[in-house]
């Protein structure tokens, strides 16, 4: 069970009883009772907003730890242009990425898409439209933006990804009976750099990265603006980034289900 899971059945055991003790002798909610909840609501958005914790699912965030392996992964493309200069840097290094594309974009850059595919890289969903609240939606529309996505991304490679990384990275309770229904994994990671806001520095970016650098670290980074056309920072900070993980003799790697644990 995952810290987050315990966490989340810890919290819901203590309301429940909070509850119970207002039942039963008729104790005033206002004392300590409206902090207890206050801090249930605290955990359940913690939950949300952290992958890791796989709170209300299991959710892949690093690969075998053993192995000298990385998995740089990017999201909110594909992109006509700062795709593709990733995709170069990505082939000048021989190395390899998962890219957790948007169906909107794909169907824009389908031959973007049949680039990264037949350059060896692995594809995920990260929504159709990149709906920040995809998260709170009803679970039949969260399948069904999920579903057009993976229909996108079909078309193009002829193949239906199994991997998903919500946008935001948020899972909700609701997001997991989605992801459960179309038997997807979710993929959060170990390390961001941050580079999806258009204020993070390329040194922020590198340091960040640099210090959860190490084995079955599973890096987010942006190979695409979530809209617009800006140059996420990540394209001038990847080159480094690929560096710093050849001296410490890890390999960039495609994630896959079967490679990684929660």
């Amino acid at each position: 069970m995952s810290v987050g899971r315990l966490l989340f059945l810890v919290s819901t055991l203590l309301l429940a009883g909070v509850a119970v003790v207002f039942v039963v002798f008729h104790a005033p909610a206002i004392g300590w009772g409206l902090p207890v909840l206050f801090g249930y609501l605290v955990v359940l958005l913690a939950g949300v907003m952290t992958p890791r914790l796989a709170m209300f699912a299991p959710t892949l965030w690093r690969m075998d730890t053993t192995l000298h392996t990385v998995a740089l992964t990017f999201d909110d493309g594909p992109d006509p242009v700062s795709t593709r200069e990733v995709l170069a840097i990505l082939a000048r290094f021989d190395a390899r990425a998962t890219f957790f594309v948007l169906g909107e974009k794909v169907r824009a850059q389908p031959d973007v898409l049949r680039e990264i595919a037949s350059a060896g890289h692995a594809i995920g969903i990260h929504g159709d439209r990149h709906d920040r609240l995809l998260s709170l939606r009803h679970p039949d529309r969260i399948v069904a933006d999920i579903e057009r996505a993976r229909d996108a991304i079909a078309a193009v490679t002829g193949k239906r990804p199994s991997l998903f990384r919500p946008p935001l990275g948020h899972i909700s309770p609701r997001t997991a009976v989605a992801a459960q229904r179309l038997g997807l994994t979710l993929v959060g990671w170990s390390v961001r750099g941050r580079d999806g806001l258009a204020s993070t520095p390329t040194e922020t970016v590198l340091r960040r990265v640099a210090l959860g650098l190490r084995p079955g670290a599973i890096v987010l980074l942006h190979d695409a603006a979530e809209r617009g056309g800006r140059l996420p920072t990540s394209v001038a900070a990847l080159p480094s980034i690929l560096e710093e993980a050849a001296r410490r003799g890890l390999h960039c790697v495609v994630l896959a289900s079967s490679s990684v644990h929660p």
